[in-house]
């Protein structure tokens, strides 16, 4: 049903990657938000044109992005693009690889077609509903679910911005909890999906509907859980974009440990 949304979302995906990267291979401007978080010309202009390729497809769905001011029309439609043209600004800025450009489709407050582009690696997570979850790499697909495992776990940290409750929920459950690794954006929920890790937590207020959007749809169709610590979905396309609660992402429900 949604496979025209995903293609172009895919399409887009890869246009904004060619554009980063020209960014990312010469020196650049690093701006600090209002919310303090740095921006720059690759996530303006990875924006425009992720914007200008889904606007022509689907001239009448809405936008919510990161780098364009919010039109509160959106509220209204029940189909809405939710875009982080580049997650993990920070590890952008660093250098290290581990950012993502993350498009979503919202329908209904569900989100329905899923695409994490990797810019650096050219590597592609996708999904779209009731379709399964999809890995792209030098041009092959592959389809990808959740490994089985419930001891000997592997946690994914967030190389900046970890914090003392998800230090200490590792601690407490060491038992099963075996393996901590960084990664950045949305590289952390793709490797679950992917089977290559089995939980990560965000236990914190700091992220919002576009960092979590795409990834979330990836996990769920690999047949992991993306949820609130109260194990709601989180729903999308809403008046307050922050993800106030947090999440927890896991390959199993016996995963989630609290």
């Amino acid at each position: 049903m949604w496979e025209k949304e995903l293609q172009v979302a895919i399409k887009a995906g890869l246009a904004a990657q060619k554009e980063i990267l020209v960014i990312y291979n010469q020196n650049f401007d690093v701006e600090i938000k209002e919310d303090n978080s740095p921006v720059t010309l690759a996530d303006k202009n990875a924006d425009r044109i992720i914007r200008e390729i889904l606007g022509k497809a689907f001239p009448k769905y809405a936008f919510l992005t990161e780098e364009s001011e919010d039109d509160v029309s959106r509220l209204n439609n029940d189909y809405v693009w939710i875009v982080d043209p580049v997650d993990g600004t920070k590890d952008f800025v660093a250098r290290d690889g581990g950012f993502t450009t993350n498009i979503a489709l919202s329908y209904k407050h569900k989100i329905v077609v899923g695409v994490v582009v990797v810019p650096l690696t050219g590597e592609i997570y996708y999904a779209s509903e009731n379709q399964g979850a999809f890995y792209r790499n030098n041009g092959c697909d592959q389809k990808i679910h959740v490994n089985d495992k419930i001891d000997d776990l592997t946690v994914l940290c967030s190389v900046f911005h970890s914090n003392d409750i998800e230090r200490s929920l590792i601690e407490k459950h060491s038992d099963k909890i075996k393996h901590i690794q960084k990664y950045g954006s949305s590289l952390k929920p793709c490797r679950i999906a992917h089977g290559l890790a089995e939980i990560t937590y965000r236990m914190s207020a700091g992220t919002k509907e576009w960092d979590t959007a795409a990834s979330q749809i990836i996990v769920v169709e690999a047949g992991g859980l993306f949820v609130e610590p109260d194990g709601k979905e989180i729903v999308y396309n809403r008046k307050d974009v922050y993800n106030r609660k947090g999440y927890i992402v896991a390959n199993r429900k016996e995963n989630i440990l609290l």
